[in-house]
């Protein structure tokens, strides 16, 4: 079992323990592909942690974009968590519903968006709301009692690429990019689940799947193993690191294990697949 680490990740029993502290903030961040029939926000309704707030992806993201759940503006960002309690000096735990083996698929995207806005107090928890329900800790279906607190956010303009500075770095090899996606979207054999995109990755990219930093019970891999999937992957540690991945969610999942291992020269592209195949000026490549 992992060292539970209230900046990265923390285990089940980490969070019953600290459950009742006052400054403790639970976040329920499930958010699923259209494919897997899910409503994240009527399974948040129906059953979460005690104390939990649900957030939406969807909604707290720049709505003026074209692209999906692109990160919000700062004041946006700020409203939405004093709306929901969330302010200076407190512990956030975030997690997800998403189960199957894997321990967080969208609950990295919010830890990384608090680390994004200078938010350093969140962690992940290790194996999610699946494990969490299988061990049979609480769980409750009553709405969270919002006491309001200012937040006051510094935004790591380094911790966030766009199209642009990620095209530069395709070119330049000056960042290693990471592609999370799976092997058969990275070759370009398997299509997009968005209409209109190309099928490939970006030039210079390395594949890693992010399922590939879980061990078989769902939980994340311990530092050693983090670090082994990411030298399988071919990625070179020495340089600072690009993450992509779909539409800028699972990215962050290979963020967060970058952080484990103490690698802090991490960005997530934050357009990912969604921007980078919708427009023929950019190249793709396929295979491996």
């Amino acid at each position: 079992m992992p060292h539970s680490d209230p900046k990265t990740l923390v285990s089940t029993d980490w969070l019953e323990t600290h459950l009742n502290d006052p400054d403790l903030r639970v976040i329920d961040a499930s958010w699923y592909m259209p494919d897997m029939e899910r409503d994240a926000e009527a399974e948040y309704n129906a059953a979460h942690i005690p104390g939990a707030r649900y957030f939406d992806i969807d909604e707290i993201a720049d709505l003026r974009s074209d692209l999906p759940h692109m990160v919000p503006p700062v004041e946006k960002f700020m409203s939405r968590m004093r709306a929901m309690g969330i302010g200076d000096g407190h512990q956030v735990v975030v997690y997800d519903g998403i189960g199957n083996g894997m321990s967080m698929f969208s609950a990295a995207r919010v830890w990384w968006m608090f680390r994004l806005m200078g938010k350093t107090d969140i962690a992940v928890l290790d194996g999610g709301f699946a494990k969490w329900q299988a061990e049979g800790r609480p769980i409750e279906d009553l709405p969270p009692v919002i006491r309001d607190r200012h937040m006051t956010v510094s935004r790591q303009a380094h911790m966030i690429k766009d199209v642009t500075q990620v095209a530069a770095a395709s070119k330049l090899g000056d960042y290693g990019i990471v592609d999370a996606r799976g092997a058969e979207r990275f070759r370009g054999d398997a299509p997009e689940p968005r209409e209109g995109l190309r099928a490939g990755h970006i030039p210079n990219s390395k594949n890693l799947p992010f399922g590939e930093l879980f061990n078989t019970d769902g939980t994340m891999k311990d530092v050693a193993g983090i670090r082994a999937a990411f030298e399988a992957a071919n990625v070179d540690l020495k340089k600072p690191t690009i993450l992509s991945c779909g539409s800028g969610v699972t990215a962050a999942i290979l963020a967060l294990g970058l952080e484990r291992i103490g690698h802090d020269r991490h960005a997530v592209y934050d357009g990912s697949w969604s921007e980078w195949g919708m427009y023929n000026d950019l190249k793709v490549a396929t295979g491996e």
